[in-house]
């Protein structure tokens, strides 16, 4: 069930259009019963703004009761509609208006699905959930590729996981206008992302193996130090040539199957060696 616009009186003015705009938007319809078309509006924006109850405060205001708050906002004509932010207005509409019309006016200001994607996504990278946070800013970048708090924390995300070529790509997208503290921040991440992937325990590793190929512990050590560099297609390349090669080692197929469990959901890579594993088996 819909809830009610709170009607806007003489007595809570104030802590309304004054108090609750600082935390909120306060979206105010001025109606009259014997004008239809402002009733009309008035419906639907309580529909409209009915699940985004934090971001805005639905509201009205009778004006043959309120003539008095009618005449402080100036109201020349039903219907009209206001949006007011730190008690001050800041858009409207008035007059009958189209369907579009009104659904652009809440357009501008109502929460879009990547604002929830985005909020999430920065609580998940604040937690240091990789995964989540890479999923779930993927998911608003896929939404609006332009916004730049949006990119930001892909970018973040992309880094974490060890995604760098995608990192590297994003960040050569951020023009000079938006090259502020955040994007320098996230260039010193990827520079130490990128020394981490190539660091001289794994190259150490890397000249074990290439001496004794056949040495399980070795390569099992290093498929972990290129998981651990998030280097993770490098671990699954190493784990698969050796369940190749090896079909009954069992545990080379563990830590195999361990690396792609950890990448996140809808990862490339998950599929890409499912698949690889899949013509193994048939």
């Amino acid at each position: 069930m819909i809830k009610p616009a709170l009607p806007i009186t003489i007595e809570n003015f104030q802590q309304v259009i004054l108090e609750e705009s600082k935390a909120k938007l306060v979206l105010v319809a001025f109606w009259a019963d014997q004008v239809p078309e402002s009733v009309a509006l008035k419906s639907t924006l309580e529909t409209a703004t009915a699940a985004h109850t934090e971001h805005v405060l639905m509201t009205s205001i009778d004006c043959q009761i309120e003539q008095q708050i009618a005449a402080q906002f100036g109201i020349q004509g039903l219907p009209t509609a206001v949006f007011i932010k730190d008690g001050q207005p800041i858009d409207g509409i008035a007059g009958p208006q189209p369907d579009e019309a009104v659904q652009a006016f809440l357009d501008k200001h109502l929460p879009k699905p990547e604002d929830a994607l985005l909020k999430q996504a920065q609580e998940a990278l604040a937690a240091q959930d990789a995964n989540l946070a890479f999923t779930l800013a993927k998911q608003a970048y896929e939404l609006d590729a332009q916004r730049i708090d949006i990119k930001f924390s892909l970018i973040e995300a992309c880094i974490l996981v060890g995604k760098l070529e995608d990192a590297k790509a994003l960040l050569e997208t951020i023009t000079m206008v938006d090259q502020d503290t955040t994007y320098q921040a996230l260039v010193s991440k990827f520079e130490l992302a990128l020394e981490a992937s190539d660091s001289p325990e794994l190259k150490a590793l890397e000249e074990a193996l290439a001496s004794s190929p056949d040495d399980i512990d070795v390569l099992h050590q290093l498929a972990a130090q290129y998981s651990q560099a998030n280097r993770h297609e490098d671990a699954l390349t190493l784990l698969f040539r050796r369940v190749q090669s090896v079909r009954d080692d069992a545990e080379s197929k563990k830590k195999l199957l361990d690396v792609m469990n950890a990448l996140p959901d809808g990862d490339p890579l998950v599929t890409k060696f499912r698949r690889k594993l899949y013509t193994l088996m048939y």
